[in-house]
């Protein structure tokens, strides 16, 4: 968008943005009891204009959504809301007015409406959107319109378009390894380009040369004619350069750069019509023409007709070129390496992720082992107590007369075995030799001696196991090293260096100087820096916006730097370092910094705060600001800068990648923008910490310290929780309350505090109990959670069980509310039902408002959780809203809380069975008209006679087919519906 239409669309853009203000501020009056018609009317003029000024500017989605807000408003003029319909709406409209203002920041940015969004909010309230039956008028106006839709305006008398020759048919795996060498050479060639305008010089023209020839070859080589001829023509324009027929000059590298922009329009195929391709061509191939023009040695029947066989090996495109310029490249060297796409190296990366888990449940396995070694020490050690112990006692003693063998009871001589034919020795053998002269043993000596022997023996198995373990755990220690390095050479493969990027965040400082006419020099320190290639994809936007901004926001124009005394080329900086596991990213500029003052008024004129409140900020506090929506500082609007788009996406996209960014600013001297990012989104340290029965973990790069915290020192200021680490005010984040968990008591006094750094201010999070850090890999939590954003991922424990991975900057920020869908409510389905507009418009009496029926409730009570949430889908599907409940006792409390139309249940259940549920609900006269429908594997008539007289209106055995599920509740349902389903009134106001 140029031009005065650009101009006229930024009107747009900051109007629509107050009027979302005001309806943010003051819809909450919709609730109100006493809200006077006139505060309801500037509601409704607010949301009617945005309806109106979006669909004149062509944003149809925006319009569609706010003359939604505009019809709840009017009808609320005109029609009493009942208390019913007051958090339906309301929601609505703060869901409204969110998805309006993000697709107002798209707008702004990209010139394009967010769809997804917008189609998953009319999902989401379907009420409010119901699909208009298609007439057979309108359907025959549709296609009347599309048979006479008007031919594209026929071409100039002269298109370079039409001569350009036909691509041929590319197989996907020729185009597999040709794009990366295309876009490997077009990144060369902007590289020259910028280098050429900063310092000409021989050396950067044949490399330019080189690049754009191999480009036009090789796109011949696989098919690509058309991207080859307009290569083969800026090839003729880089060659009157080296041939010092032309001076190189700024016109010349525009030219250049734009010819680079259609070459990758045409290499990834992004032209979305014929006519958005010609517009770009023709004029490109144009300026060419007159700067380099086509040199036809021969007759040919258009400049870019296709060469003979003979001669396509020479001219690629057909074009008659000169004879020194038709020499065959240089073959080049060829290189000892492969090509392998970053799926594959993702496969790899996730094979060494499975390692590091199997290495994490080896050293679990480990610790199990220890533990069964110490409780088996303490054991032995118990034992050898008591064999001493008994040792001292028995093992020598004196042999009296009565324990002569043969003179105690025959049970005694457990210990001795009986030898037969051993010679039998008498008292009198014995007493030849005194005790000093002979040893006497009796069993409970041998008994003694052999639990010796055994406690001996479990010494040396304990010595064998603790040896044993300790192997076990070298080796698993030289497993780690070798997943480690296996880890750091998958990680080295794919890593690029950020030296790839600073071409792009050159060219757009670039293009930014000459938008603003300011002389901007661009520094860039660290292009060896390696990181993630898939990092280095996510943070390439946010830094080009940095960059852009520095330029635009940062650096000011000529005069204002000389009246500062400062050179008039202003510097912005790009530095890249690496620190830990981390990459920074530091962005800049020697200009104004952030201007405090004007951010103060700024954030008054948005209405944020009152005057008072905003000079008590901190600059801390206003840097905040910046990374609000809709926030800027800038005096005027232009293509650059003052839409108040940018840094709050910039913050979310780092923030997706597990980073941070930080603002620094010194006013008069500039400010500086670092941006901290991971060097791997898959392996990564993590805090490990319990909350109940709960384990999470938490990203180690961003905890400070862990601590103790007494409950009495965490103070309530104004529904936040505050307390002082160091004298530094510090906001408190109790992990039970925002998971909804069980309360956390202190132990022995005192919580455990984890304290994070995030969103630029320090946050302490309680837990119940800090278990420890380890390396993990983040899985991804699949398609059907990716709207849980508190938890970005998950990681396996050595159990094999789930830990949730905490996003800490949506915790900070007490955004843990998910978006679920909503049933299309009948009190909410009210405002917009047919005829509704007429009683908006306050034209026609209630009475003759259509009815609408309450949302039909089935209760279904099993106590299987597969029958319960199996019966559940087939009702849903079939339109109904389902409750489950465990057994009939929970089921009669939901029947008693929220009502029902129609109770499924089983026979056989805890607590309460379904004979019981229909003898409770029979005595209510509040529940006793509800149908009740029996499901059960008991297919006997004793069951099913008990059943009737018991008052079920239905029964069906298990297992139950869908369709006669349903036919049997559609009849049920059917038959009680005048005594069970009331129909709504809405009173009118009568003024």
């Amino acid at each position: 968008m140029n031009g005065p239409h650009q101009e006229s669309v930024e009107l747009f853009l900051q109007e629509a943005s107050e009027n979302l203000q005001y309806l943010r501020e003051y819809s909450g009056m919709l609730q109100e009891p006493q809200t006077r018609p006139e505060d309801l009317e500037k509601l409704y003029i607010a949301a009617h204009t945005l309806a109106g000024t979006s669909a004149s500017y062509g944003f149809p989605q925006f319009s569609e959504v706010a003359a939604k807000m505009a019809h709840i408003f009017h009808y609320a003029m005109n029609a009493t809301l009942t208390a019913d319909m007051h958090g339906p709406l309301t929601e609505f409209i703060s869901d409204a007015i969110s998805v309006l203002e993000f697709d107002l920041l798209q707008i702004s940015s990209g010139g394009t409406e967010t769809e997804g969004d917008i189609l998953a909010f009319k999902q989401r309230y379907s009420f409010a959107f119901p699909a208009p039956p298609a007439s057979r008028a309108a359907r025959e106006a549709a296609e009347q319109v599309a048979a006479e839709e008007p031919v594209a305006d026929a071409p100039a008398a002269y298109s370079y378009v039409d001569h350009l020759p036909q691509d041929s048919e590319v197989p996907a795996e020729v185009l597999e390894f040709f794009v990366p060498e295309a876009e490997e050479h077009l990144q060369a060639v902007t590289e020259c380009l910028l280098a050429l305008e900063a310092n000409p010089n021989a050396e950067d023209i044949n490399r330019l040369f080189r690049s754009m020839h191999t480009v036009k070859g090789s796109a011949a080589q696989v098919g690509l004619h058309r991207l080859s001829a307009v290569a083969h023509r800026v090839e003729d324009l880089i060659g009157r350069l080296r041939d010092g027929e032309l001076k190189p000059s700024a016109n010349i590298v525009d030219i250049c750069l734009e010819s680079v922009d259609v070459l990758k329009k045409f290499l990834h195929r992004q032209w979305t019509s014929d006519e958005e391709m010609r517009a770009a061509v023709d004029p490109l191939l144009a300026q060419i023409a007159e700067l380099a023009p086509e040199e036809t040695e021969e007759s040919a029947p258009g400049p870019y007709a296709p060469a003979s066989s003979s001669d396509a090996a020479t001219t690629e495109t057909g074009i008659a070129a000169p004879e020194k310029r038709r020499a065959a490249p240089e073959a080049l060297p060829q290189a000892k390496s492969v090509r392998i796409s970053l799926e594959r190296l993702d496969r790899m990366m996730n094979a060494v992720g499975e390692l590091v888990i199997n290495r994490t449940r080896m050293v679990g396995r480990l610790a199990e082992l220890a533990k069964l070694v110490e409780v088996l020490n303490f054991s032995k050690s118990r034992l050898s107590g008591k064999v001493s112990e008994f040792q001292e006692k028995h093992e020598f003693s004196k042999v009296q007369p009565l324990l002569v063998p043969g003179s105690r009871a025959p049970q005694m001589d457990t210990f001795r075995p009986n030898f037969p034919g051993m010679p039998s020795v008498t008292s009198n053998d014995l007493l030849e030799f005194s005790e000093l002269e002979m040893d006497r043993y009796d069993d409970v000596n041998i008994l003694s001696r052999s639990l010796t022997e055994i406690s001996a023996d479990v010494n040396v198995v304990l010595t064998q196991l603790e040896g044993f373990m300790g192997r076990v755990d070298s080796d698993i220690d030289e497993f780690t090293k070798l997943a480690h390095h296996l880890q750091d050479e998958i990680t080295a493969a794919r890593m690029v260096p950020i030296g790839n990027l600073y071409t792009r965040l050159s060219r757009t400082v670039r293009d930014a100087a000459n938008a603003t006419g300011k002389l901007v020099e661009l520094s860039l320190e660290g292009a060896d820096t390696e990181l993630d290639n898939n990092i280095i994809q996510h943070v390439s936007d946010p830094l080009i916006h940095l960059v852009r901004n520095a330029v635009a926001h940062g650096v000011e124009d000529r005069r204002t730097r000389q009246r500062n005394g400062k050179s008039e080329k202003g510097l912005v900086s790009v530095r890249a370092y690496h620190r830990g596991n981390h990459i920074f990213i530091e962005v800049e500029d020697d200009g104004r910094g952030i201007d405090y003052d004007g951010a103060r008024r700024r954030v008054v004129e948005m209405g944020a705060m009152s005057s008072v409140a905003a000079a008590e900020l901190t600059e801390r506090e206003l840097r905040e600001f910046l990374f609000r929506p809709g926030f800027t500082t800038a005096a005027a609007m232009t293509e650059l800068a003052g839409r108040g788009v940018g840094l709050d996406v910039v913050r979310a996209n780092v923030h997706a990648l597990n980073g941070e960014i930080e603002v620094r600013s010194e006013p008069g001297h500039g400010a500086t923008f670092t941006v901290k990012v991971p060097l791997t989104l898959i392996i990564s340290q993590a805090l490990f910490v319990r909350c109940g029965t709960s384990v999470f973990a938490l990203p180690l790069a961003v905890v400070e310290e862990i601590r103790r915290l007494k409950p009495d020192e965490i103070e309530d200021v104004g529904g936040k929780l505050l307390t002082r680490v160091r004298d530094v005010v510090t906001e408190v984040v109790r992990l039970d309350v925002q998971l909804a968990l069980p309360p956390l008591e202190p132990l022995n006094g005192y919580f455990h505090m984890v304290i994070v750094k995030v969103a630029g201010k320090q946050v302490g999070v309680v837990v119940e109990e800090v278990l420890g850090k380890d390396e993990i890999v983040i899985k991804n939590l699949g398609d059907y959670l990716r709207s849980v954003k508190l938890f970005p991922g998950t990681t396996i424990a050595p159990d094999g069980s789930l830990i949730l991975l905490i996003d800490l900057n949506r915790l900070a920020s007490a955004d843990t509310a998910e978006r679920n869908a909503l049933p299309a409510s009948s009190p909410a389905a009210r405002v917009f039902a047919p005829g509704a507009e007429a009683v908006a418009a306050g034209t026609i009496p209630a009475g003759a408002v259509d009815s609408i029926e309450n949302d039909r409730v089935v209760v279904v009570a099993d106590d299987s959780i597969s029958v319960r949430k199996f019966v559940g889908r087939m009702l849903e599907k079939a339109g109904y809203r389902v409750k489950l409940a465990s057994d009939g006792l929970e089921a009669s409390e939901l029947v008693a809380q929220v009502g029902c139309h129609l109770v499924i249940t089983d026979l056989e259940m805890p607590r309460m069975n379904g004979y019981e549920l229909m003898a409770h609900l029979r005595q209510n006269p509040v529940t006793r008209k509800i149908p009740v429908l029996v499901v059960t594997s008991r297919a006997g008539a004793k069951h099913r006679d008990r059943a009737m007289k018991e008052g079920a209106a239905g029964f069906l055995t298990k297992p139950v087919q869908e369709d006669q599920l349903v036919a049997t509740v559609d009849e049920l349902i059917g038959a009680e519906k005048p005594d069970t389903r009331r129909k709504l009134t809405v009173p009118v106001r009568q003024d």
